[in-house]
């Protein structure tokens, strides 16, 4: 079997914490590990070959790092020149695993969900598996345990040959309103959409072609043409973005009929709001989801959650409170799902906020903006053991930097030389440099730069191991 990771989001809907170039799949919202980290932990072990994931470009570098750093490194790494929902994105993946074998099964996850029990997971999967050899286009059924109207639901029919728990799939339904959905959960028989599949990727393959032939042809020729960049497979951009964009249940499900349905429960969730972390999460005595430095003082029912300072909240109920070094959400709990009204205000302003974090990951380490004003900015730049940044130089730029913790190899045009702690020198505008770690440890590098315009886009790069010149 080979888990397909699905891993896109504009990063709105979790905002503060998640932002268009580091959306939720890469926090720790749960745990130790990060969402993408947990989804691929679940399908690890026999039975499993290691994952493709399908990401975005900007994406590419922070889900190869996830990845490694649980010793779970992908089996490919398909990257979308844009966004065609997740039809287009098993099918392309599903191109990719029929050069291994006509028979192979593809399981189909986004990479964005919290489940509480794994093990009932796998049983699902193993269940399914059964129906799957066969030809059926499995789903995933999560048994609802309340009328939510954020989820789509779907219909069981009759139970398949020599199964009491798979079902064929009726239909499909939309999110409904709350007396639809209470109406659901009376007649009984209907499940939430999960958004997990389980399919034979040939079979997939032929009953998309059959329904959305442009798709297909679009998905053929934008793999056929994909070009290799390390550990990449990036897509022909104009062949794709020839691509219709759609869902897996809109182009396939909804009229196959070899579609079944596994009814389970396995504590899901899609975390698709704040309050959504504060259903599953640990409560206290007050009904408070916690997370951080946080003080409180006749608060109930609240989510508050603070990345460093401390969050002082007094004399609420039923609200969310988050905060990052730069931002600070509070909204009505009722009204979490409407967050993203306010990421889309941020991006029409142009604000910076709704796209990164202050610190910034790349594929050498990170930097954190530290301060900044009129013709100069200050920034921490960490690079990891044996890494280097790209040769480059920066029209409009200079730059002083100071080397705080580690050892610095420094290029600067024709010179190259060693920096230790609290040593530092100055790179002109305009002169080719490189920055390199040769050590065993972090190294910590204060940046200053000074110019008439600072934009990351000032960049130029002559040579760079991460496939960026």
């Amino acid at each position: 079997m080979h888990p397909i990771i699905l891993s896109g989001g504009v990063g709105s809907r979790l905002w503060p914490l998640s932002r268009a170039l580091f959306p939720k799949q890469f926090l720790k919202l749960t745990g130790d590990r990060s969402m993408i980290q947990d989804t691929a932990l679940r399908v690890a072990g026999a039975g499993f070959h290691a994952p493709v994931v399908v990401c975005n470009h900007e994406h590419r570098f922070a889900v190869a790092d996830h990845m490694h750093a649980i010793g779970r490194p992908p089996a490919d790494i398909i990257i979308e020149p844009v966004g065609r929902n997740t039809a287009p994105a098993a099918a392309v993946a599903a191109l990719r695993l029929l050069e291994e074998g006509p028979d192979s099964l593809m399981l189909i996850m986004p990479s964005d969900h919290v489940i509480g029990d794994p093990a009932s997971f796998r049983a699902a999967v193993d269940e399914a598996a059964t129906a799957a050899a066969r030809g059926y286009l499995v789903t995933f059924g999560i048994t609802p345990h309340a009328p939510e109207t954020g989820y789509g639901y779907i219909k069981a029919g009759a139970a398949l040959p020599h199964t009491d728990r798979i079902r064929t799939v009726e239909r499909f339904v939309e999110k409904p309103d709350l007396e639809k959905a209470r109406a659901h959960l009376a007649e009984g028989g209907y499940s939430w959409n999960s958004g997990i599949f389980l399919f034979p990727a040939a079979r997939f393959l032929a009953e998309l072609e059959a329904r959305r032939p442009a798709m297909v042809a679009a998905c053929r020729a934008a793999y056929a043409k994909a070009q290799r960049d390390l550990d990449f497979c990036r897509l022909d951009a104009e062949a794709f973005a020839a691509c219709p964009s759609e869902s897996i249940d809109y182009a396939v499900m909804e009229n196959a009929e070899a579609a079944a349905v596994v009814p389970v429960e396995m504590r899901w969730s899609d975390v698709g709001a704040w309050s959504a972390l504060w259903d599953i999460g640990a409560k206290d005595e007050a009904g408070n989801v916690v997370s951080g430095d946080v003080v409180t003082e006749d608060v109930r029912d609240a989510y508050i959650r603070t990345e460093g300072q401390v969050a002082a909240v007094l004399g609420l109920s039923n609200v969310v409170v988050v905060a990052t070094d730069d931002a600070v959400l509070v909204a009505d709990k009722s009204r979490a799902q409407d967050v993203k009204l306010l990421v889309d205000r941020l991006a029409l302003d142009k604000r910076l906020e709704c796209q990164v974090h202050t610190t910034v990951y790349r594929p050498w380490g990170s930097y954190r903006g530290l301060n900044s004003g009129d013709r100069y900015q200050v920034k921490l730049i960490i690079v990891n053991p044996g890494a280097r940044l790209s040769l480059q130089m920066h029209d409009h730029r200079a730059e002083h930097w100071v080397v705080a913790r580690g050892v610095a190899r420094v290029t600067r045009g024709e010179e190259s030389f060693l920096l230790e702690e609290n040593q530092s020198t100055y790179i002109p505008q305009r002169t080719p440099h490189r920055l390199e770690n040769p050590g065993t440890e972090a190294l910590y590098v204060i940046e200053v730069q000074s110019g008439n315009y600072l934009g990351e886009d000032d960049i130029v790069r002559f040579d760079d191991v991460y496939g960026r010149s």
